[in-house]
């Protein structure tokens, strides 16, 4: 959507904004510093970049409120189950509504005054329109422009590749829960240090909240990102989920971009990755 803007296809937006959960794959990162150089500022379009603090450290923090990743739990009694999921309301919708505010000129604690909004641009494609939702607050009403140009995405990969920037990465933390088989291969086998990182931070996390545990409440069972429930570094991630070859005949075209792992990324509004957790794990809701 910033690069429709960007040439005039959409009209020309005030703001980008991104927020950063201070855990995104080094390739993210690279990208929105190419976007913001290549697209946005010949435009004149600012990317504000938001953040509610890094999650990977906050997890850890045992001296941090930290709004849980959906972790997947085997209890004591051999029981799967799951941690709630806070992470992307606190870490992408937060601070995008806290810059939205300060940007209309009324921060937090401020009454925002009736018939002041902003129009939030919403990137869902026709693939996806059962997602299209309003905005829960007054200050904000959702626009959902790739939706009303009846675009797929198919059509957004198209006109990517016709821009030069075929090779975009998606959105996710990288030891999000959610990611599916290819995401975990595609962290190992393309960035040693990344995975080190993710496996680092799974066996941290074995013994669940980190305040928690330093209050004396533990977790009644064990806490890991993979979804089979044994340490990260030892999960069958090779296997072929059923997400994943379903995937792969809907669209043949897309197997590369499915070996690469970039299926499933996050975005504030729209956490792409709950459906294939739903589809591949039967666990109860902790």
């Amino acid at each position: 959507m910033l690069a429709l803007s960007a040439d005039g296809t959409l009209p020309k937006v005030d703001y980008a904004i991104f927020a950063d959960t201070g855990w995104e794959p080094r390739a993210v990162y690279d990208h929105l510093d190419h976007l913001e150089r290549e697209i946005a500022e010949p435009a004149g379009i600012p990317i504000l970049r938001v953040t509610s603090g890094n999650i990977r450290n906050d997890a850890l923090d045992p001296d941090h409120r930290f709004a849980s990743m959906p972790l997947y739990i085997l209890n004591k009694d051999g029981r799967p189950g799951m941690t709630r999921r806070q992470c992307t309301g606190e870490y992408k919708v937060k601070p995008i509504k806290k810059k939205i505010r300060d940007l209309l000129g009324y921060p937090h604690p401020a009454r925002v005054p009736k018939g002041v909004f902003v129009e939030q641009w919403i990137g869902i494609s026709t693939d996806e329109f059962h997602r299209a939702k309003d905005a829960d607050v007054k200050y904000m009403r959702n626009i959902h422009p790739l939706i009303d140009m009846g675009w797929s995405r198919s059509d957004c990969v198209r006109y990517l590749t016709s821009r030069g920037l075929a090779d975009t990465p998606k959105s996710s933390c990288l030891g999000c829960p959610f990611h599916g088989n290819a995401q975990w291969r595609n962290i190992r086998d393309r960035s040693p240090a990344e995975w080190a990182d993710v496996v680092a931070f799974d066996a941290a996390i074995r013994q669940g909240n980190a305040r928690a545990n330093a209050t004396g409440n533990k977790l009644l069972g064990e806490a890991f990102l993979h979804r089979s429930r044994v340490p990260l570094d030892q999960a069958p991630i090779d296997h072929v989920t059923a997400a994943e070859w379903t995937a792969r005949q809907q669209n043949p075209a897309d197997t590369d971009e499915l070996e690469q792992g970039v299926a499933n990324g996050c975005s504030p509004w729209t956490c792409r990755g709950e459906v294939e957790a739903v589809q591949d794990d039967f666990g109860l809701t902790a």
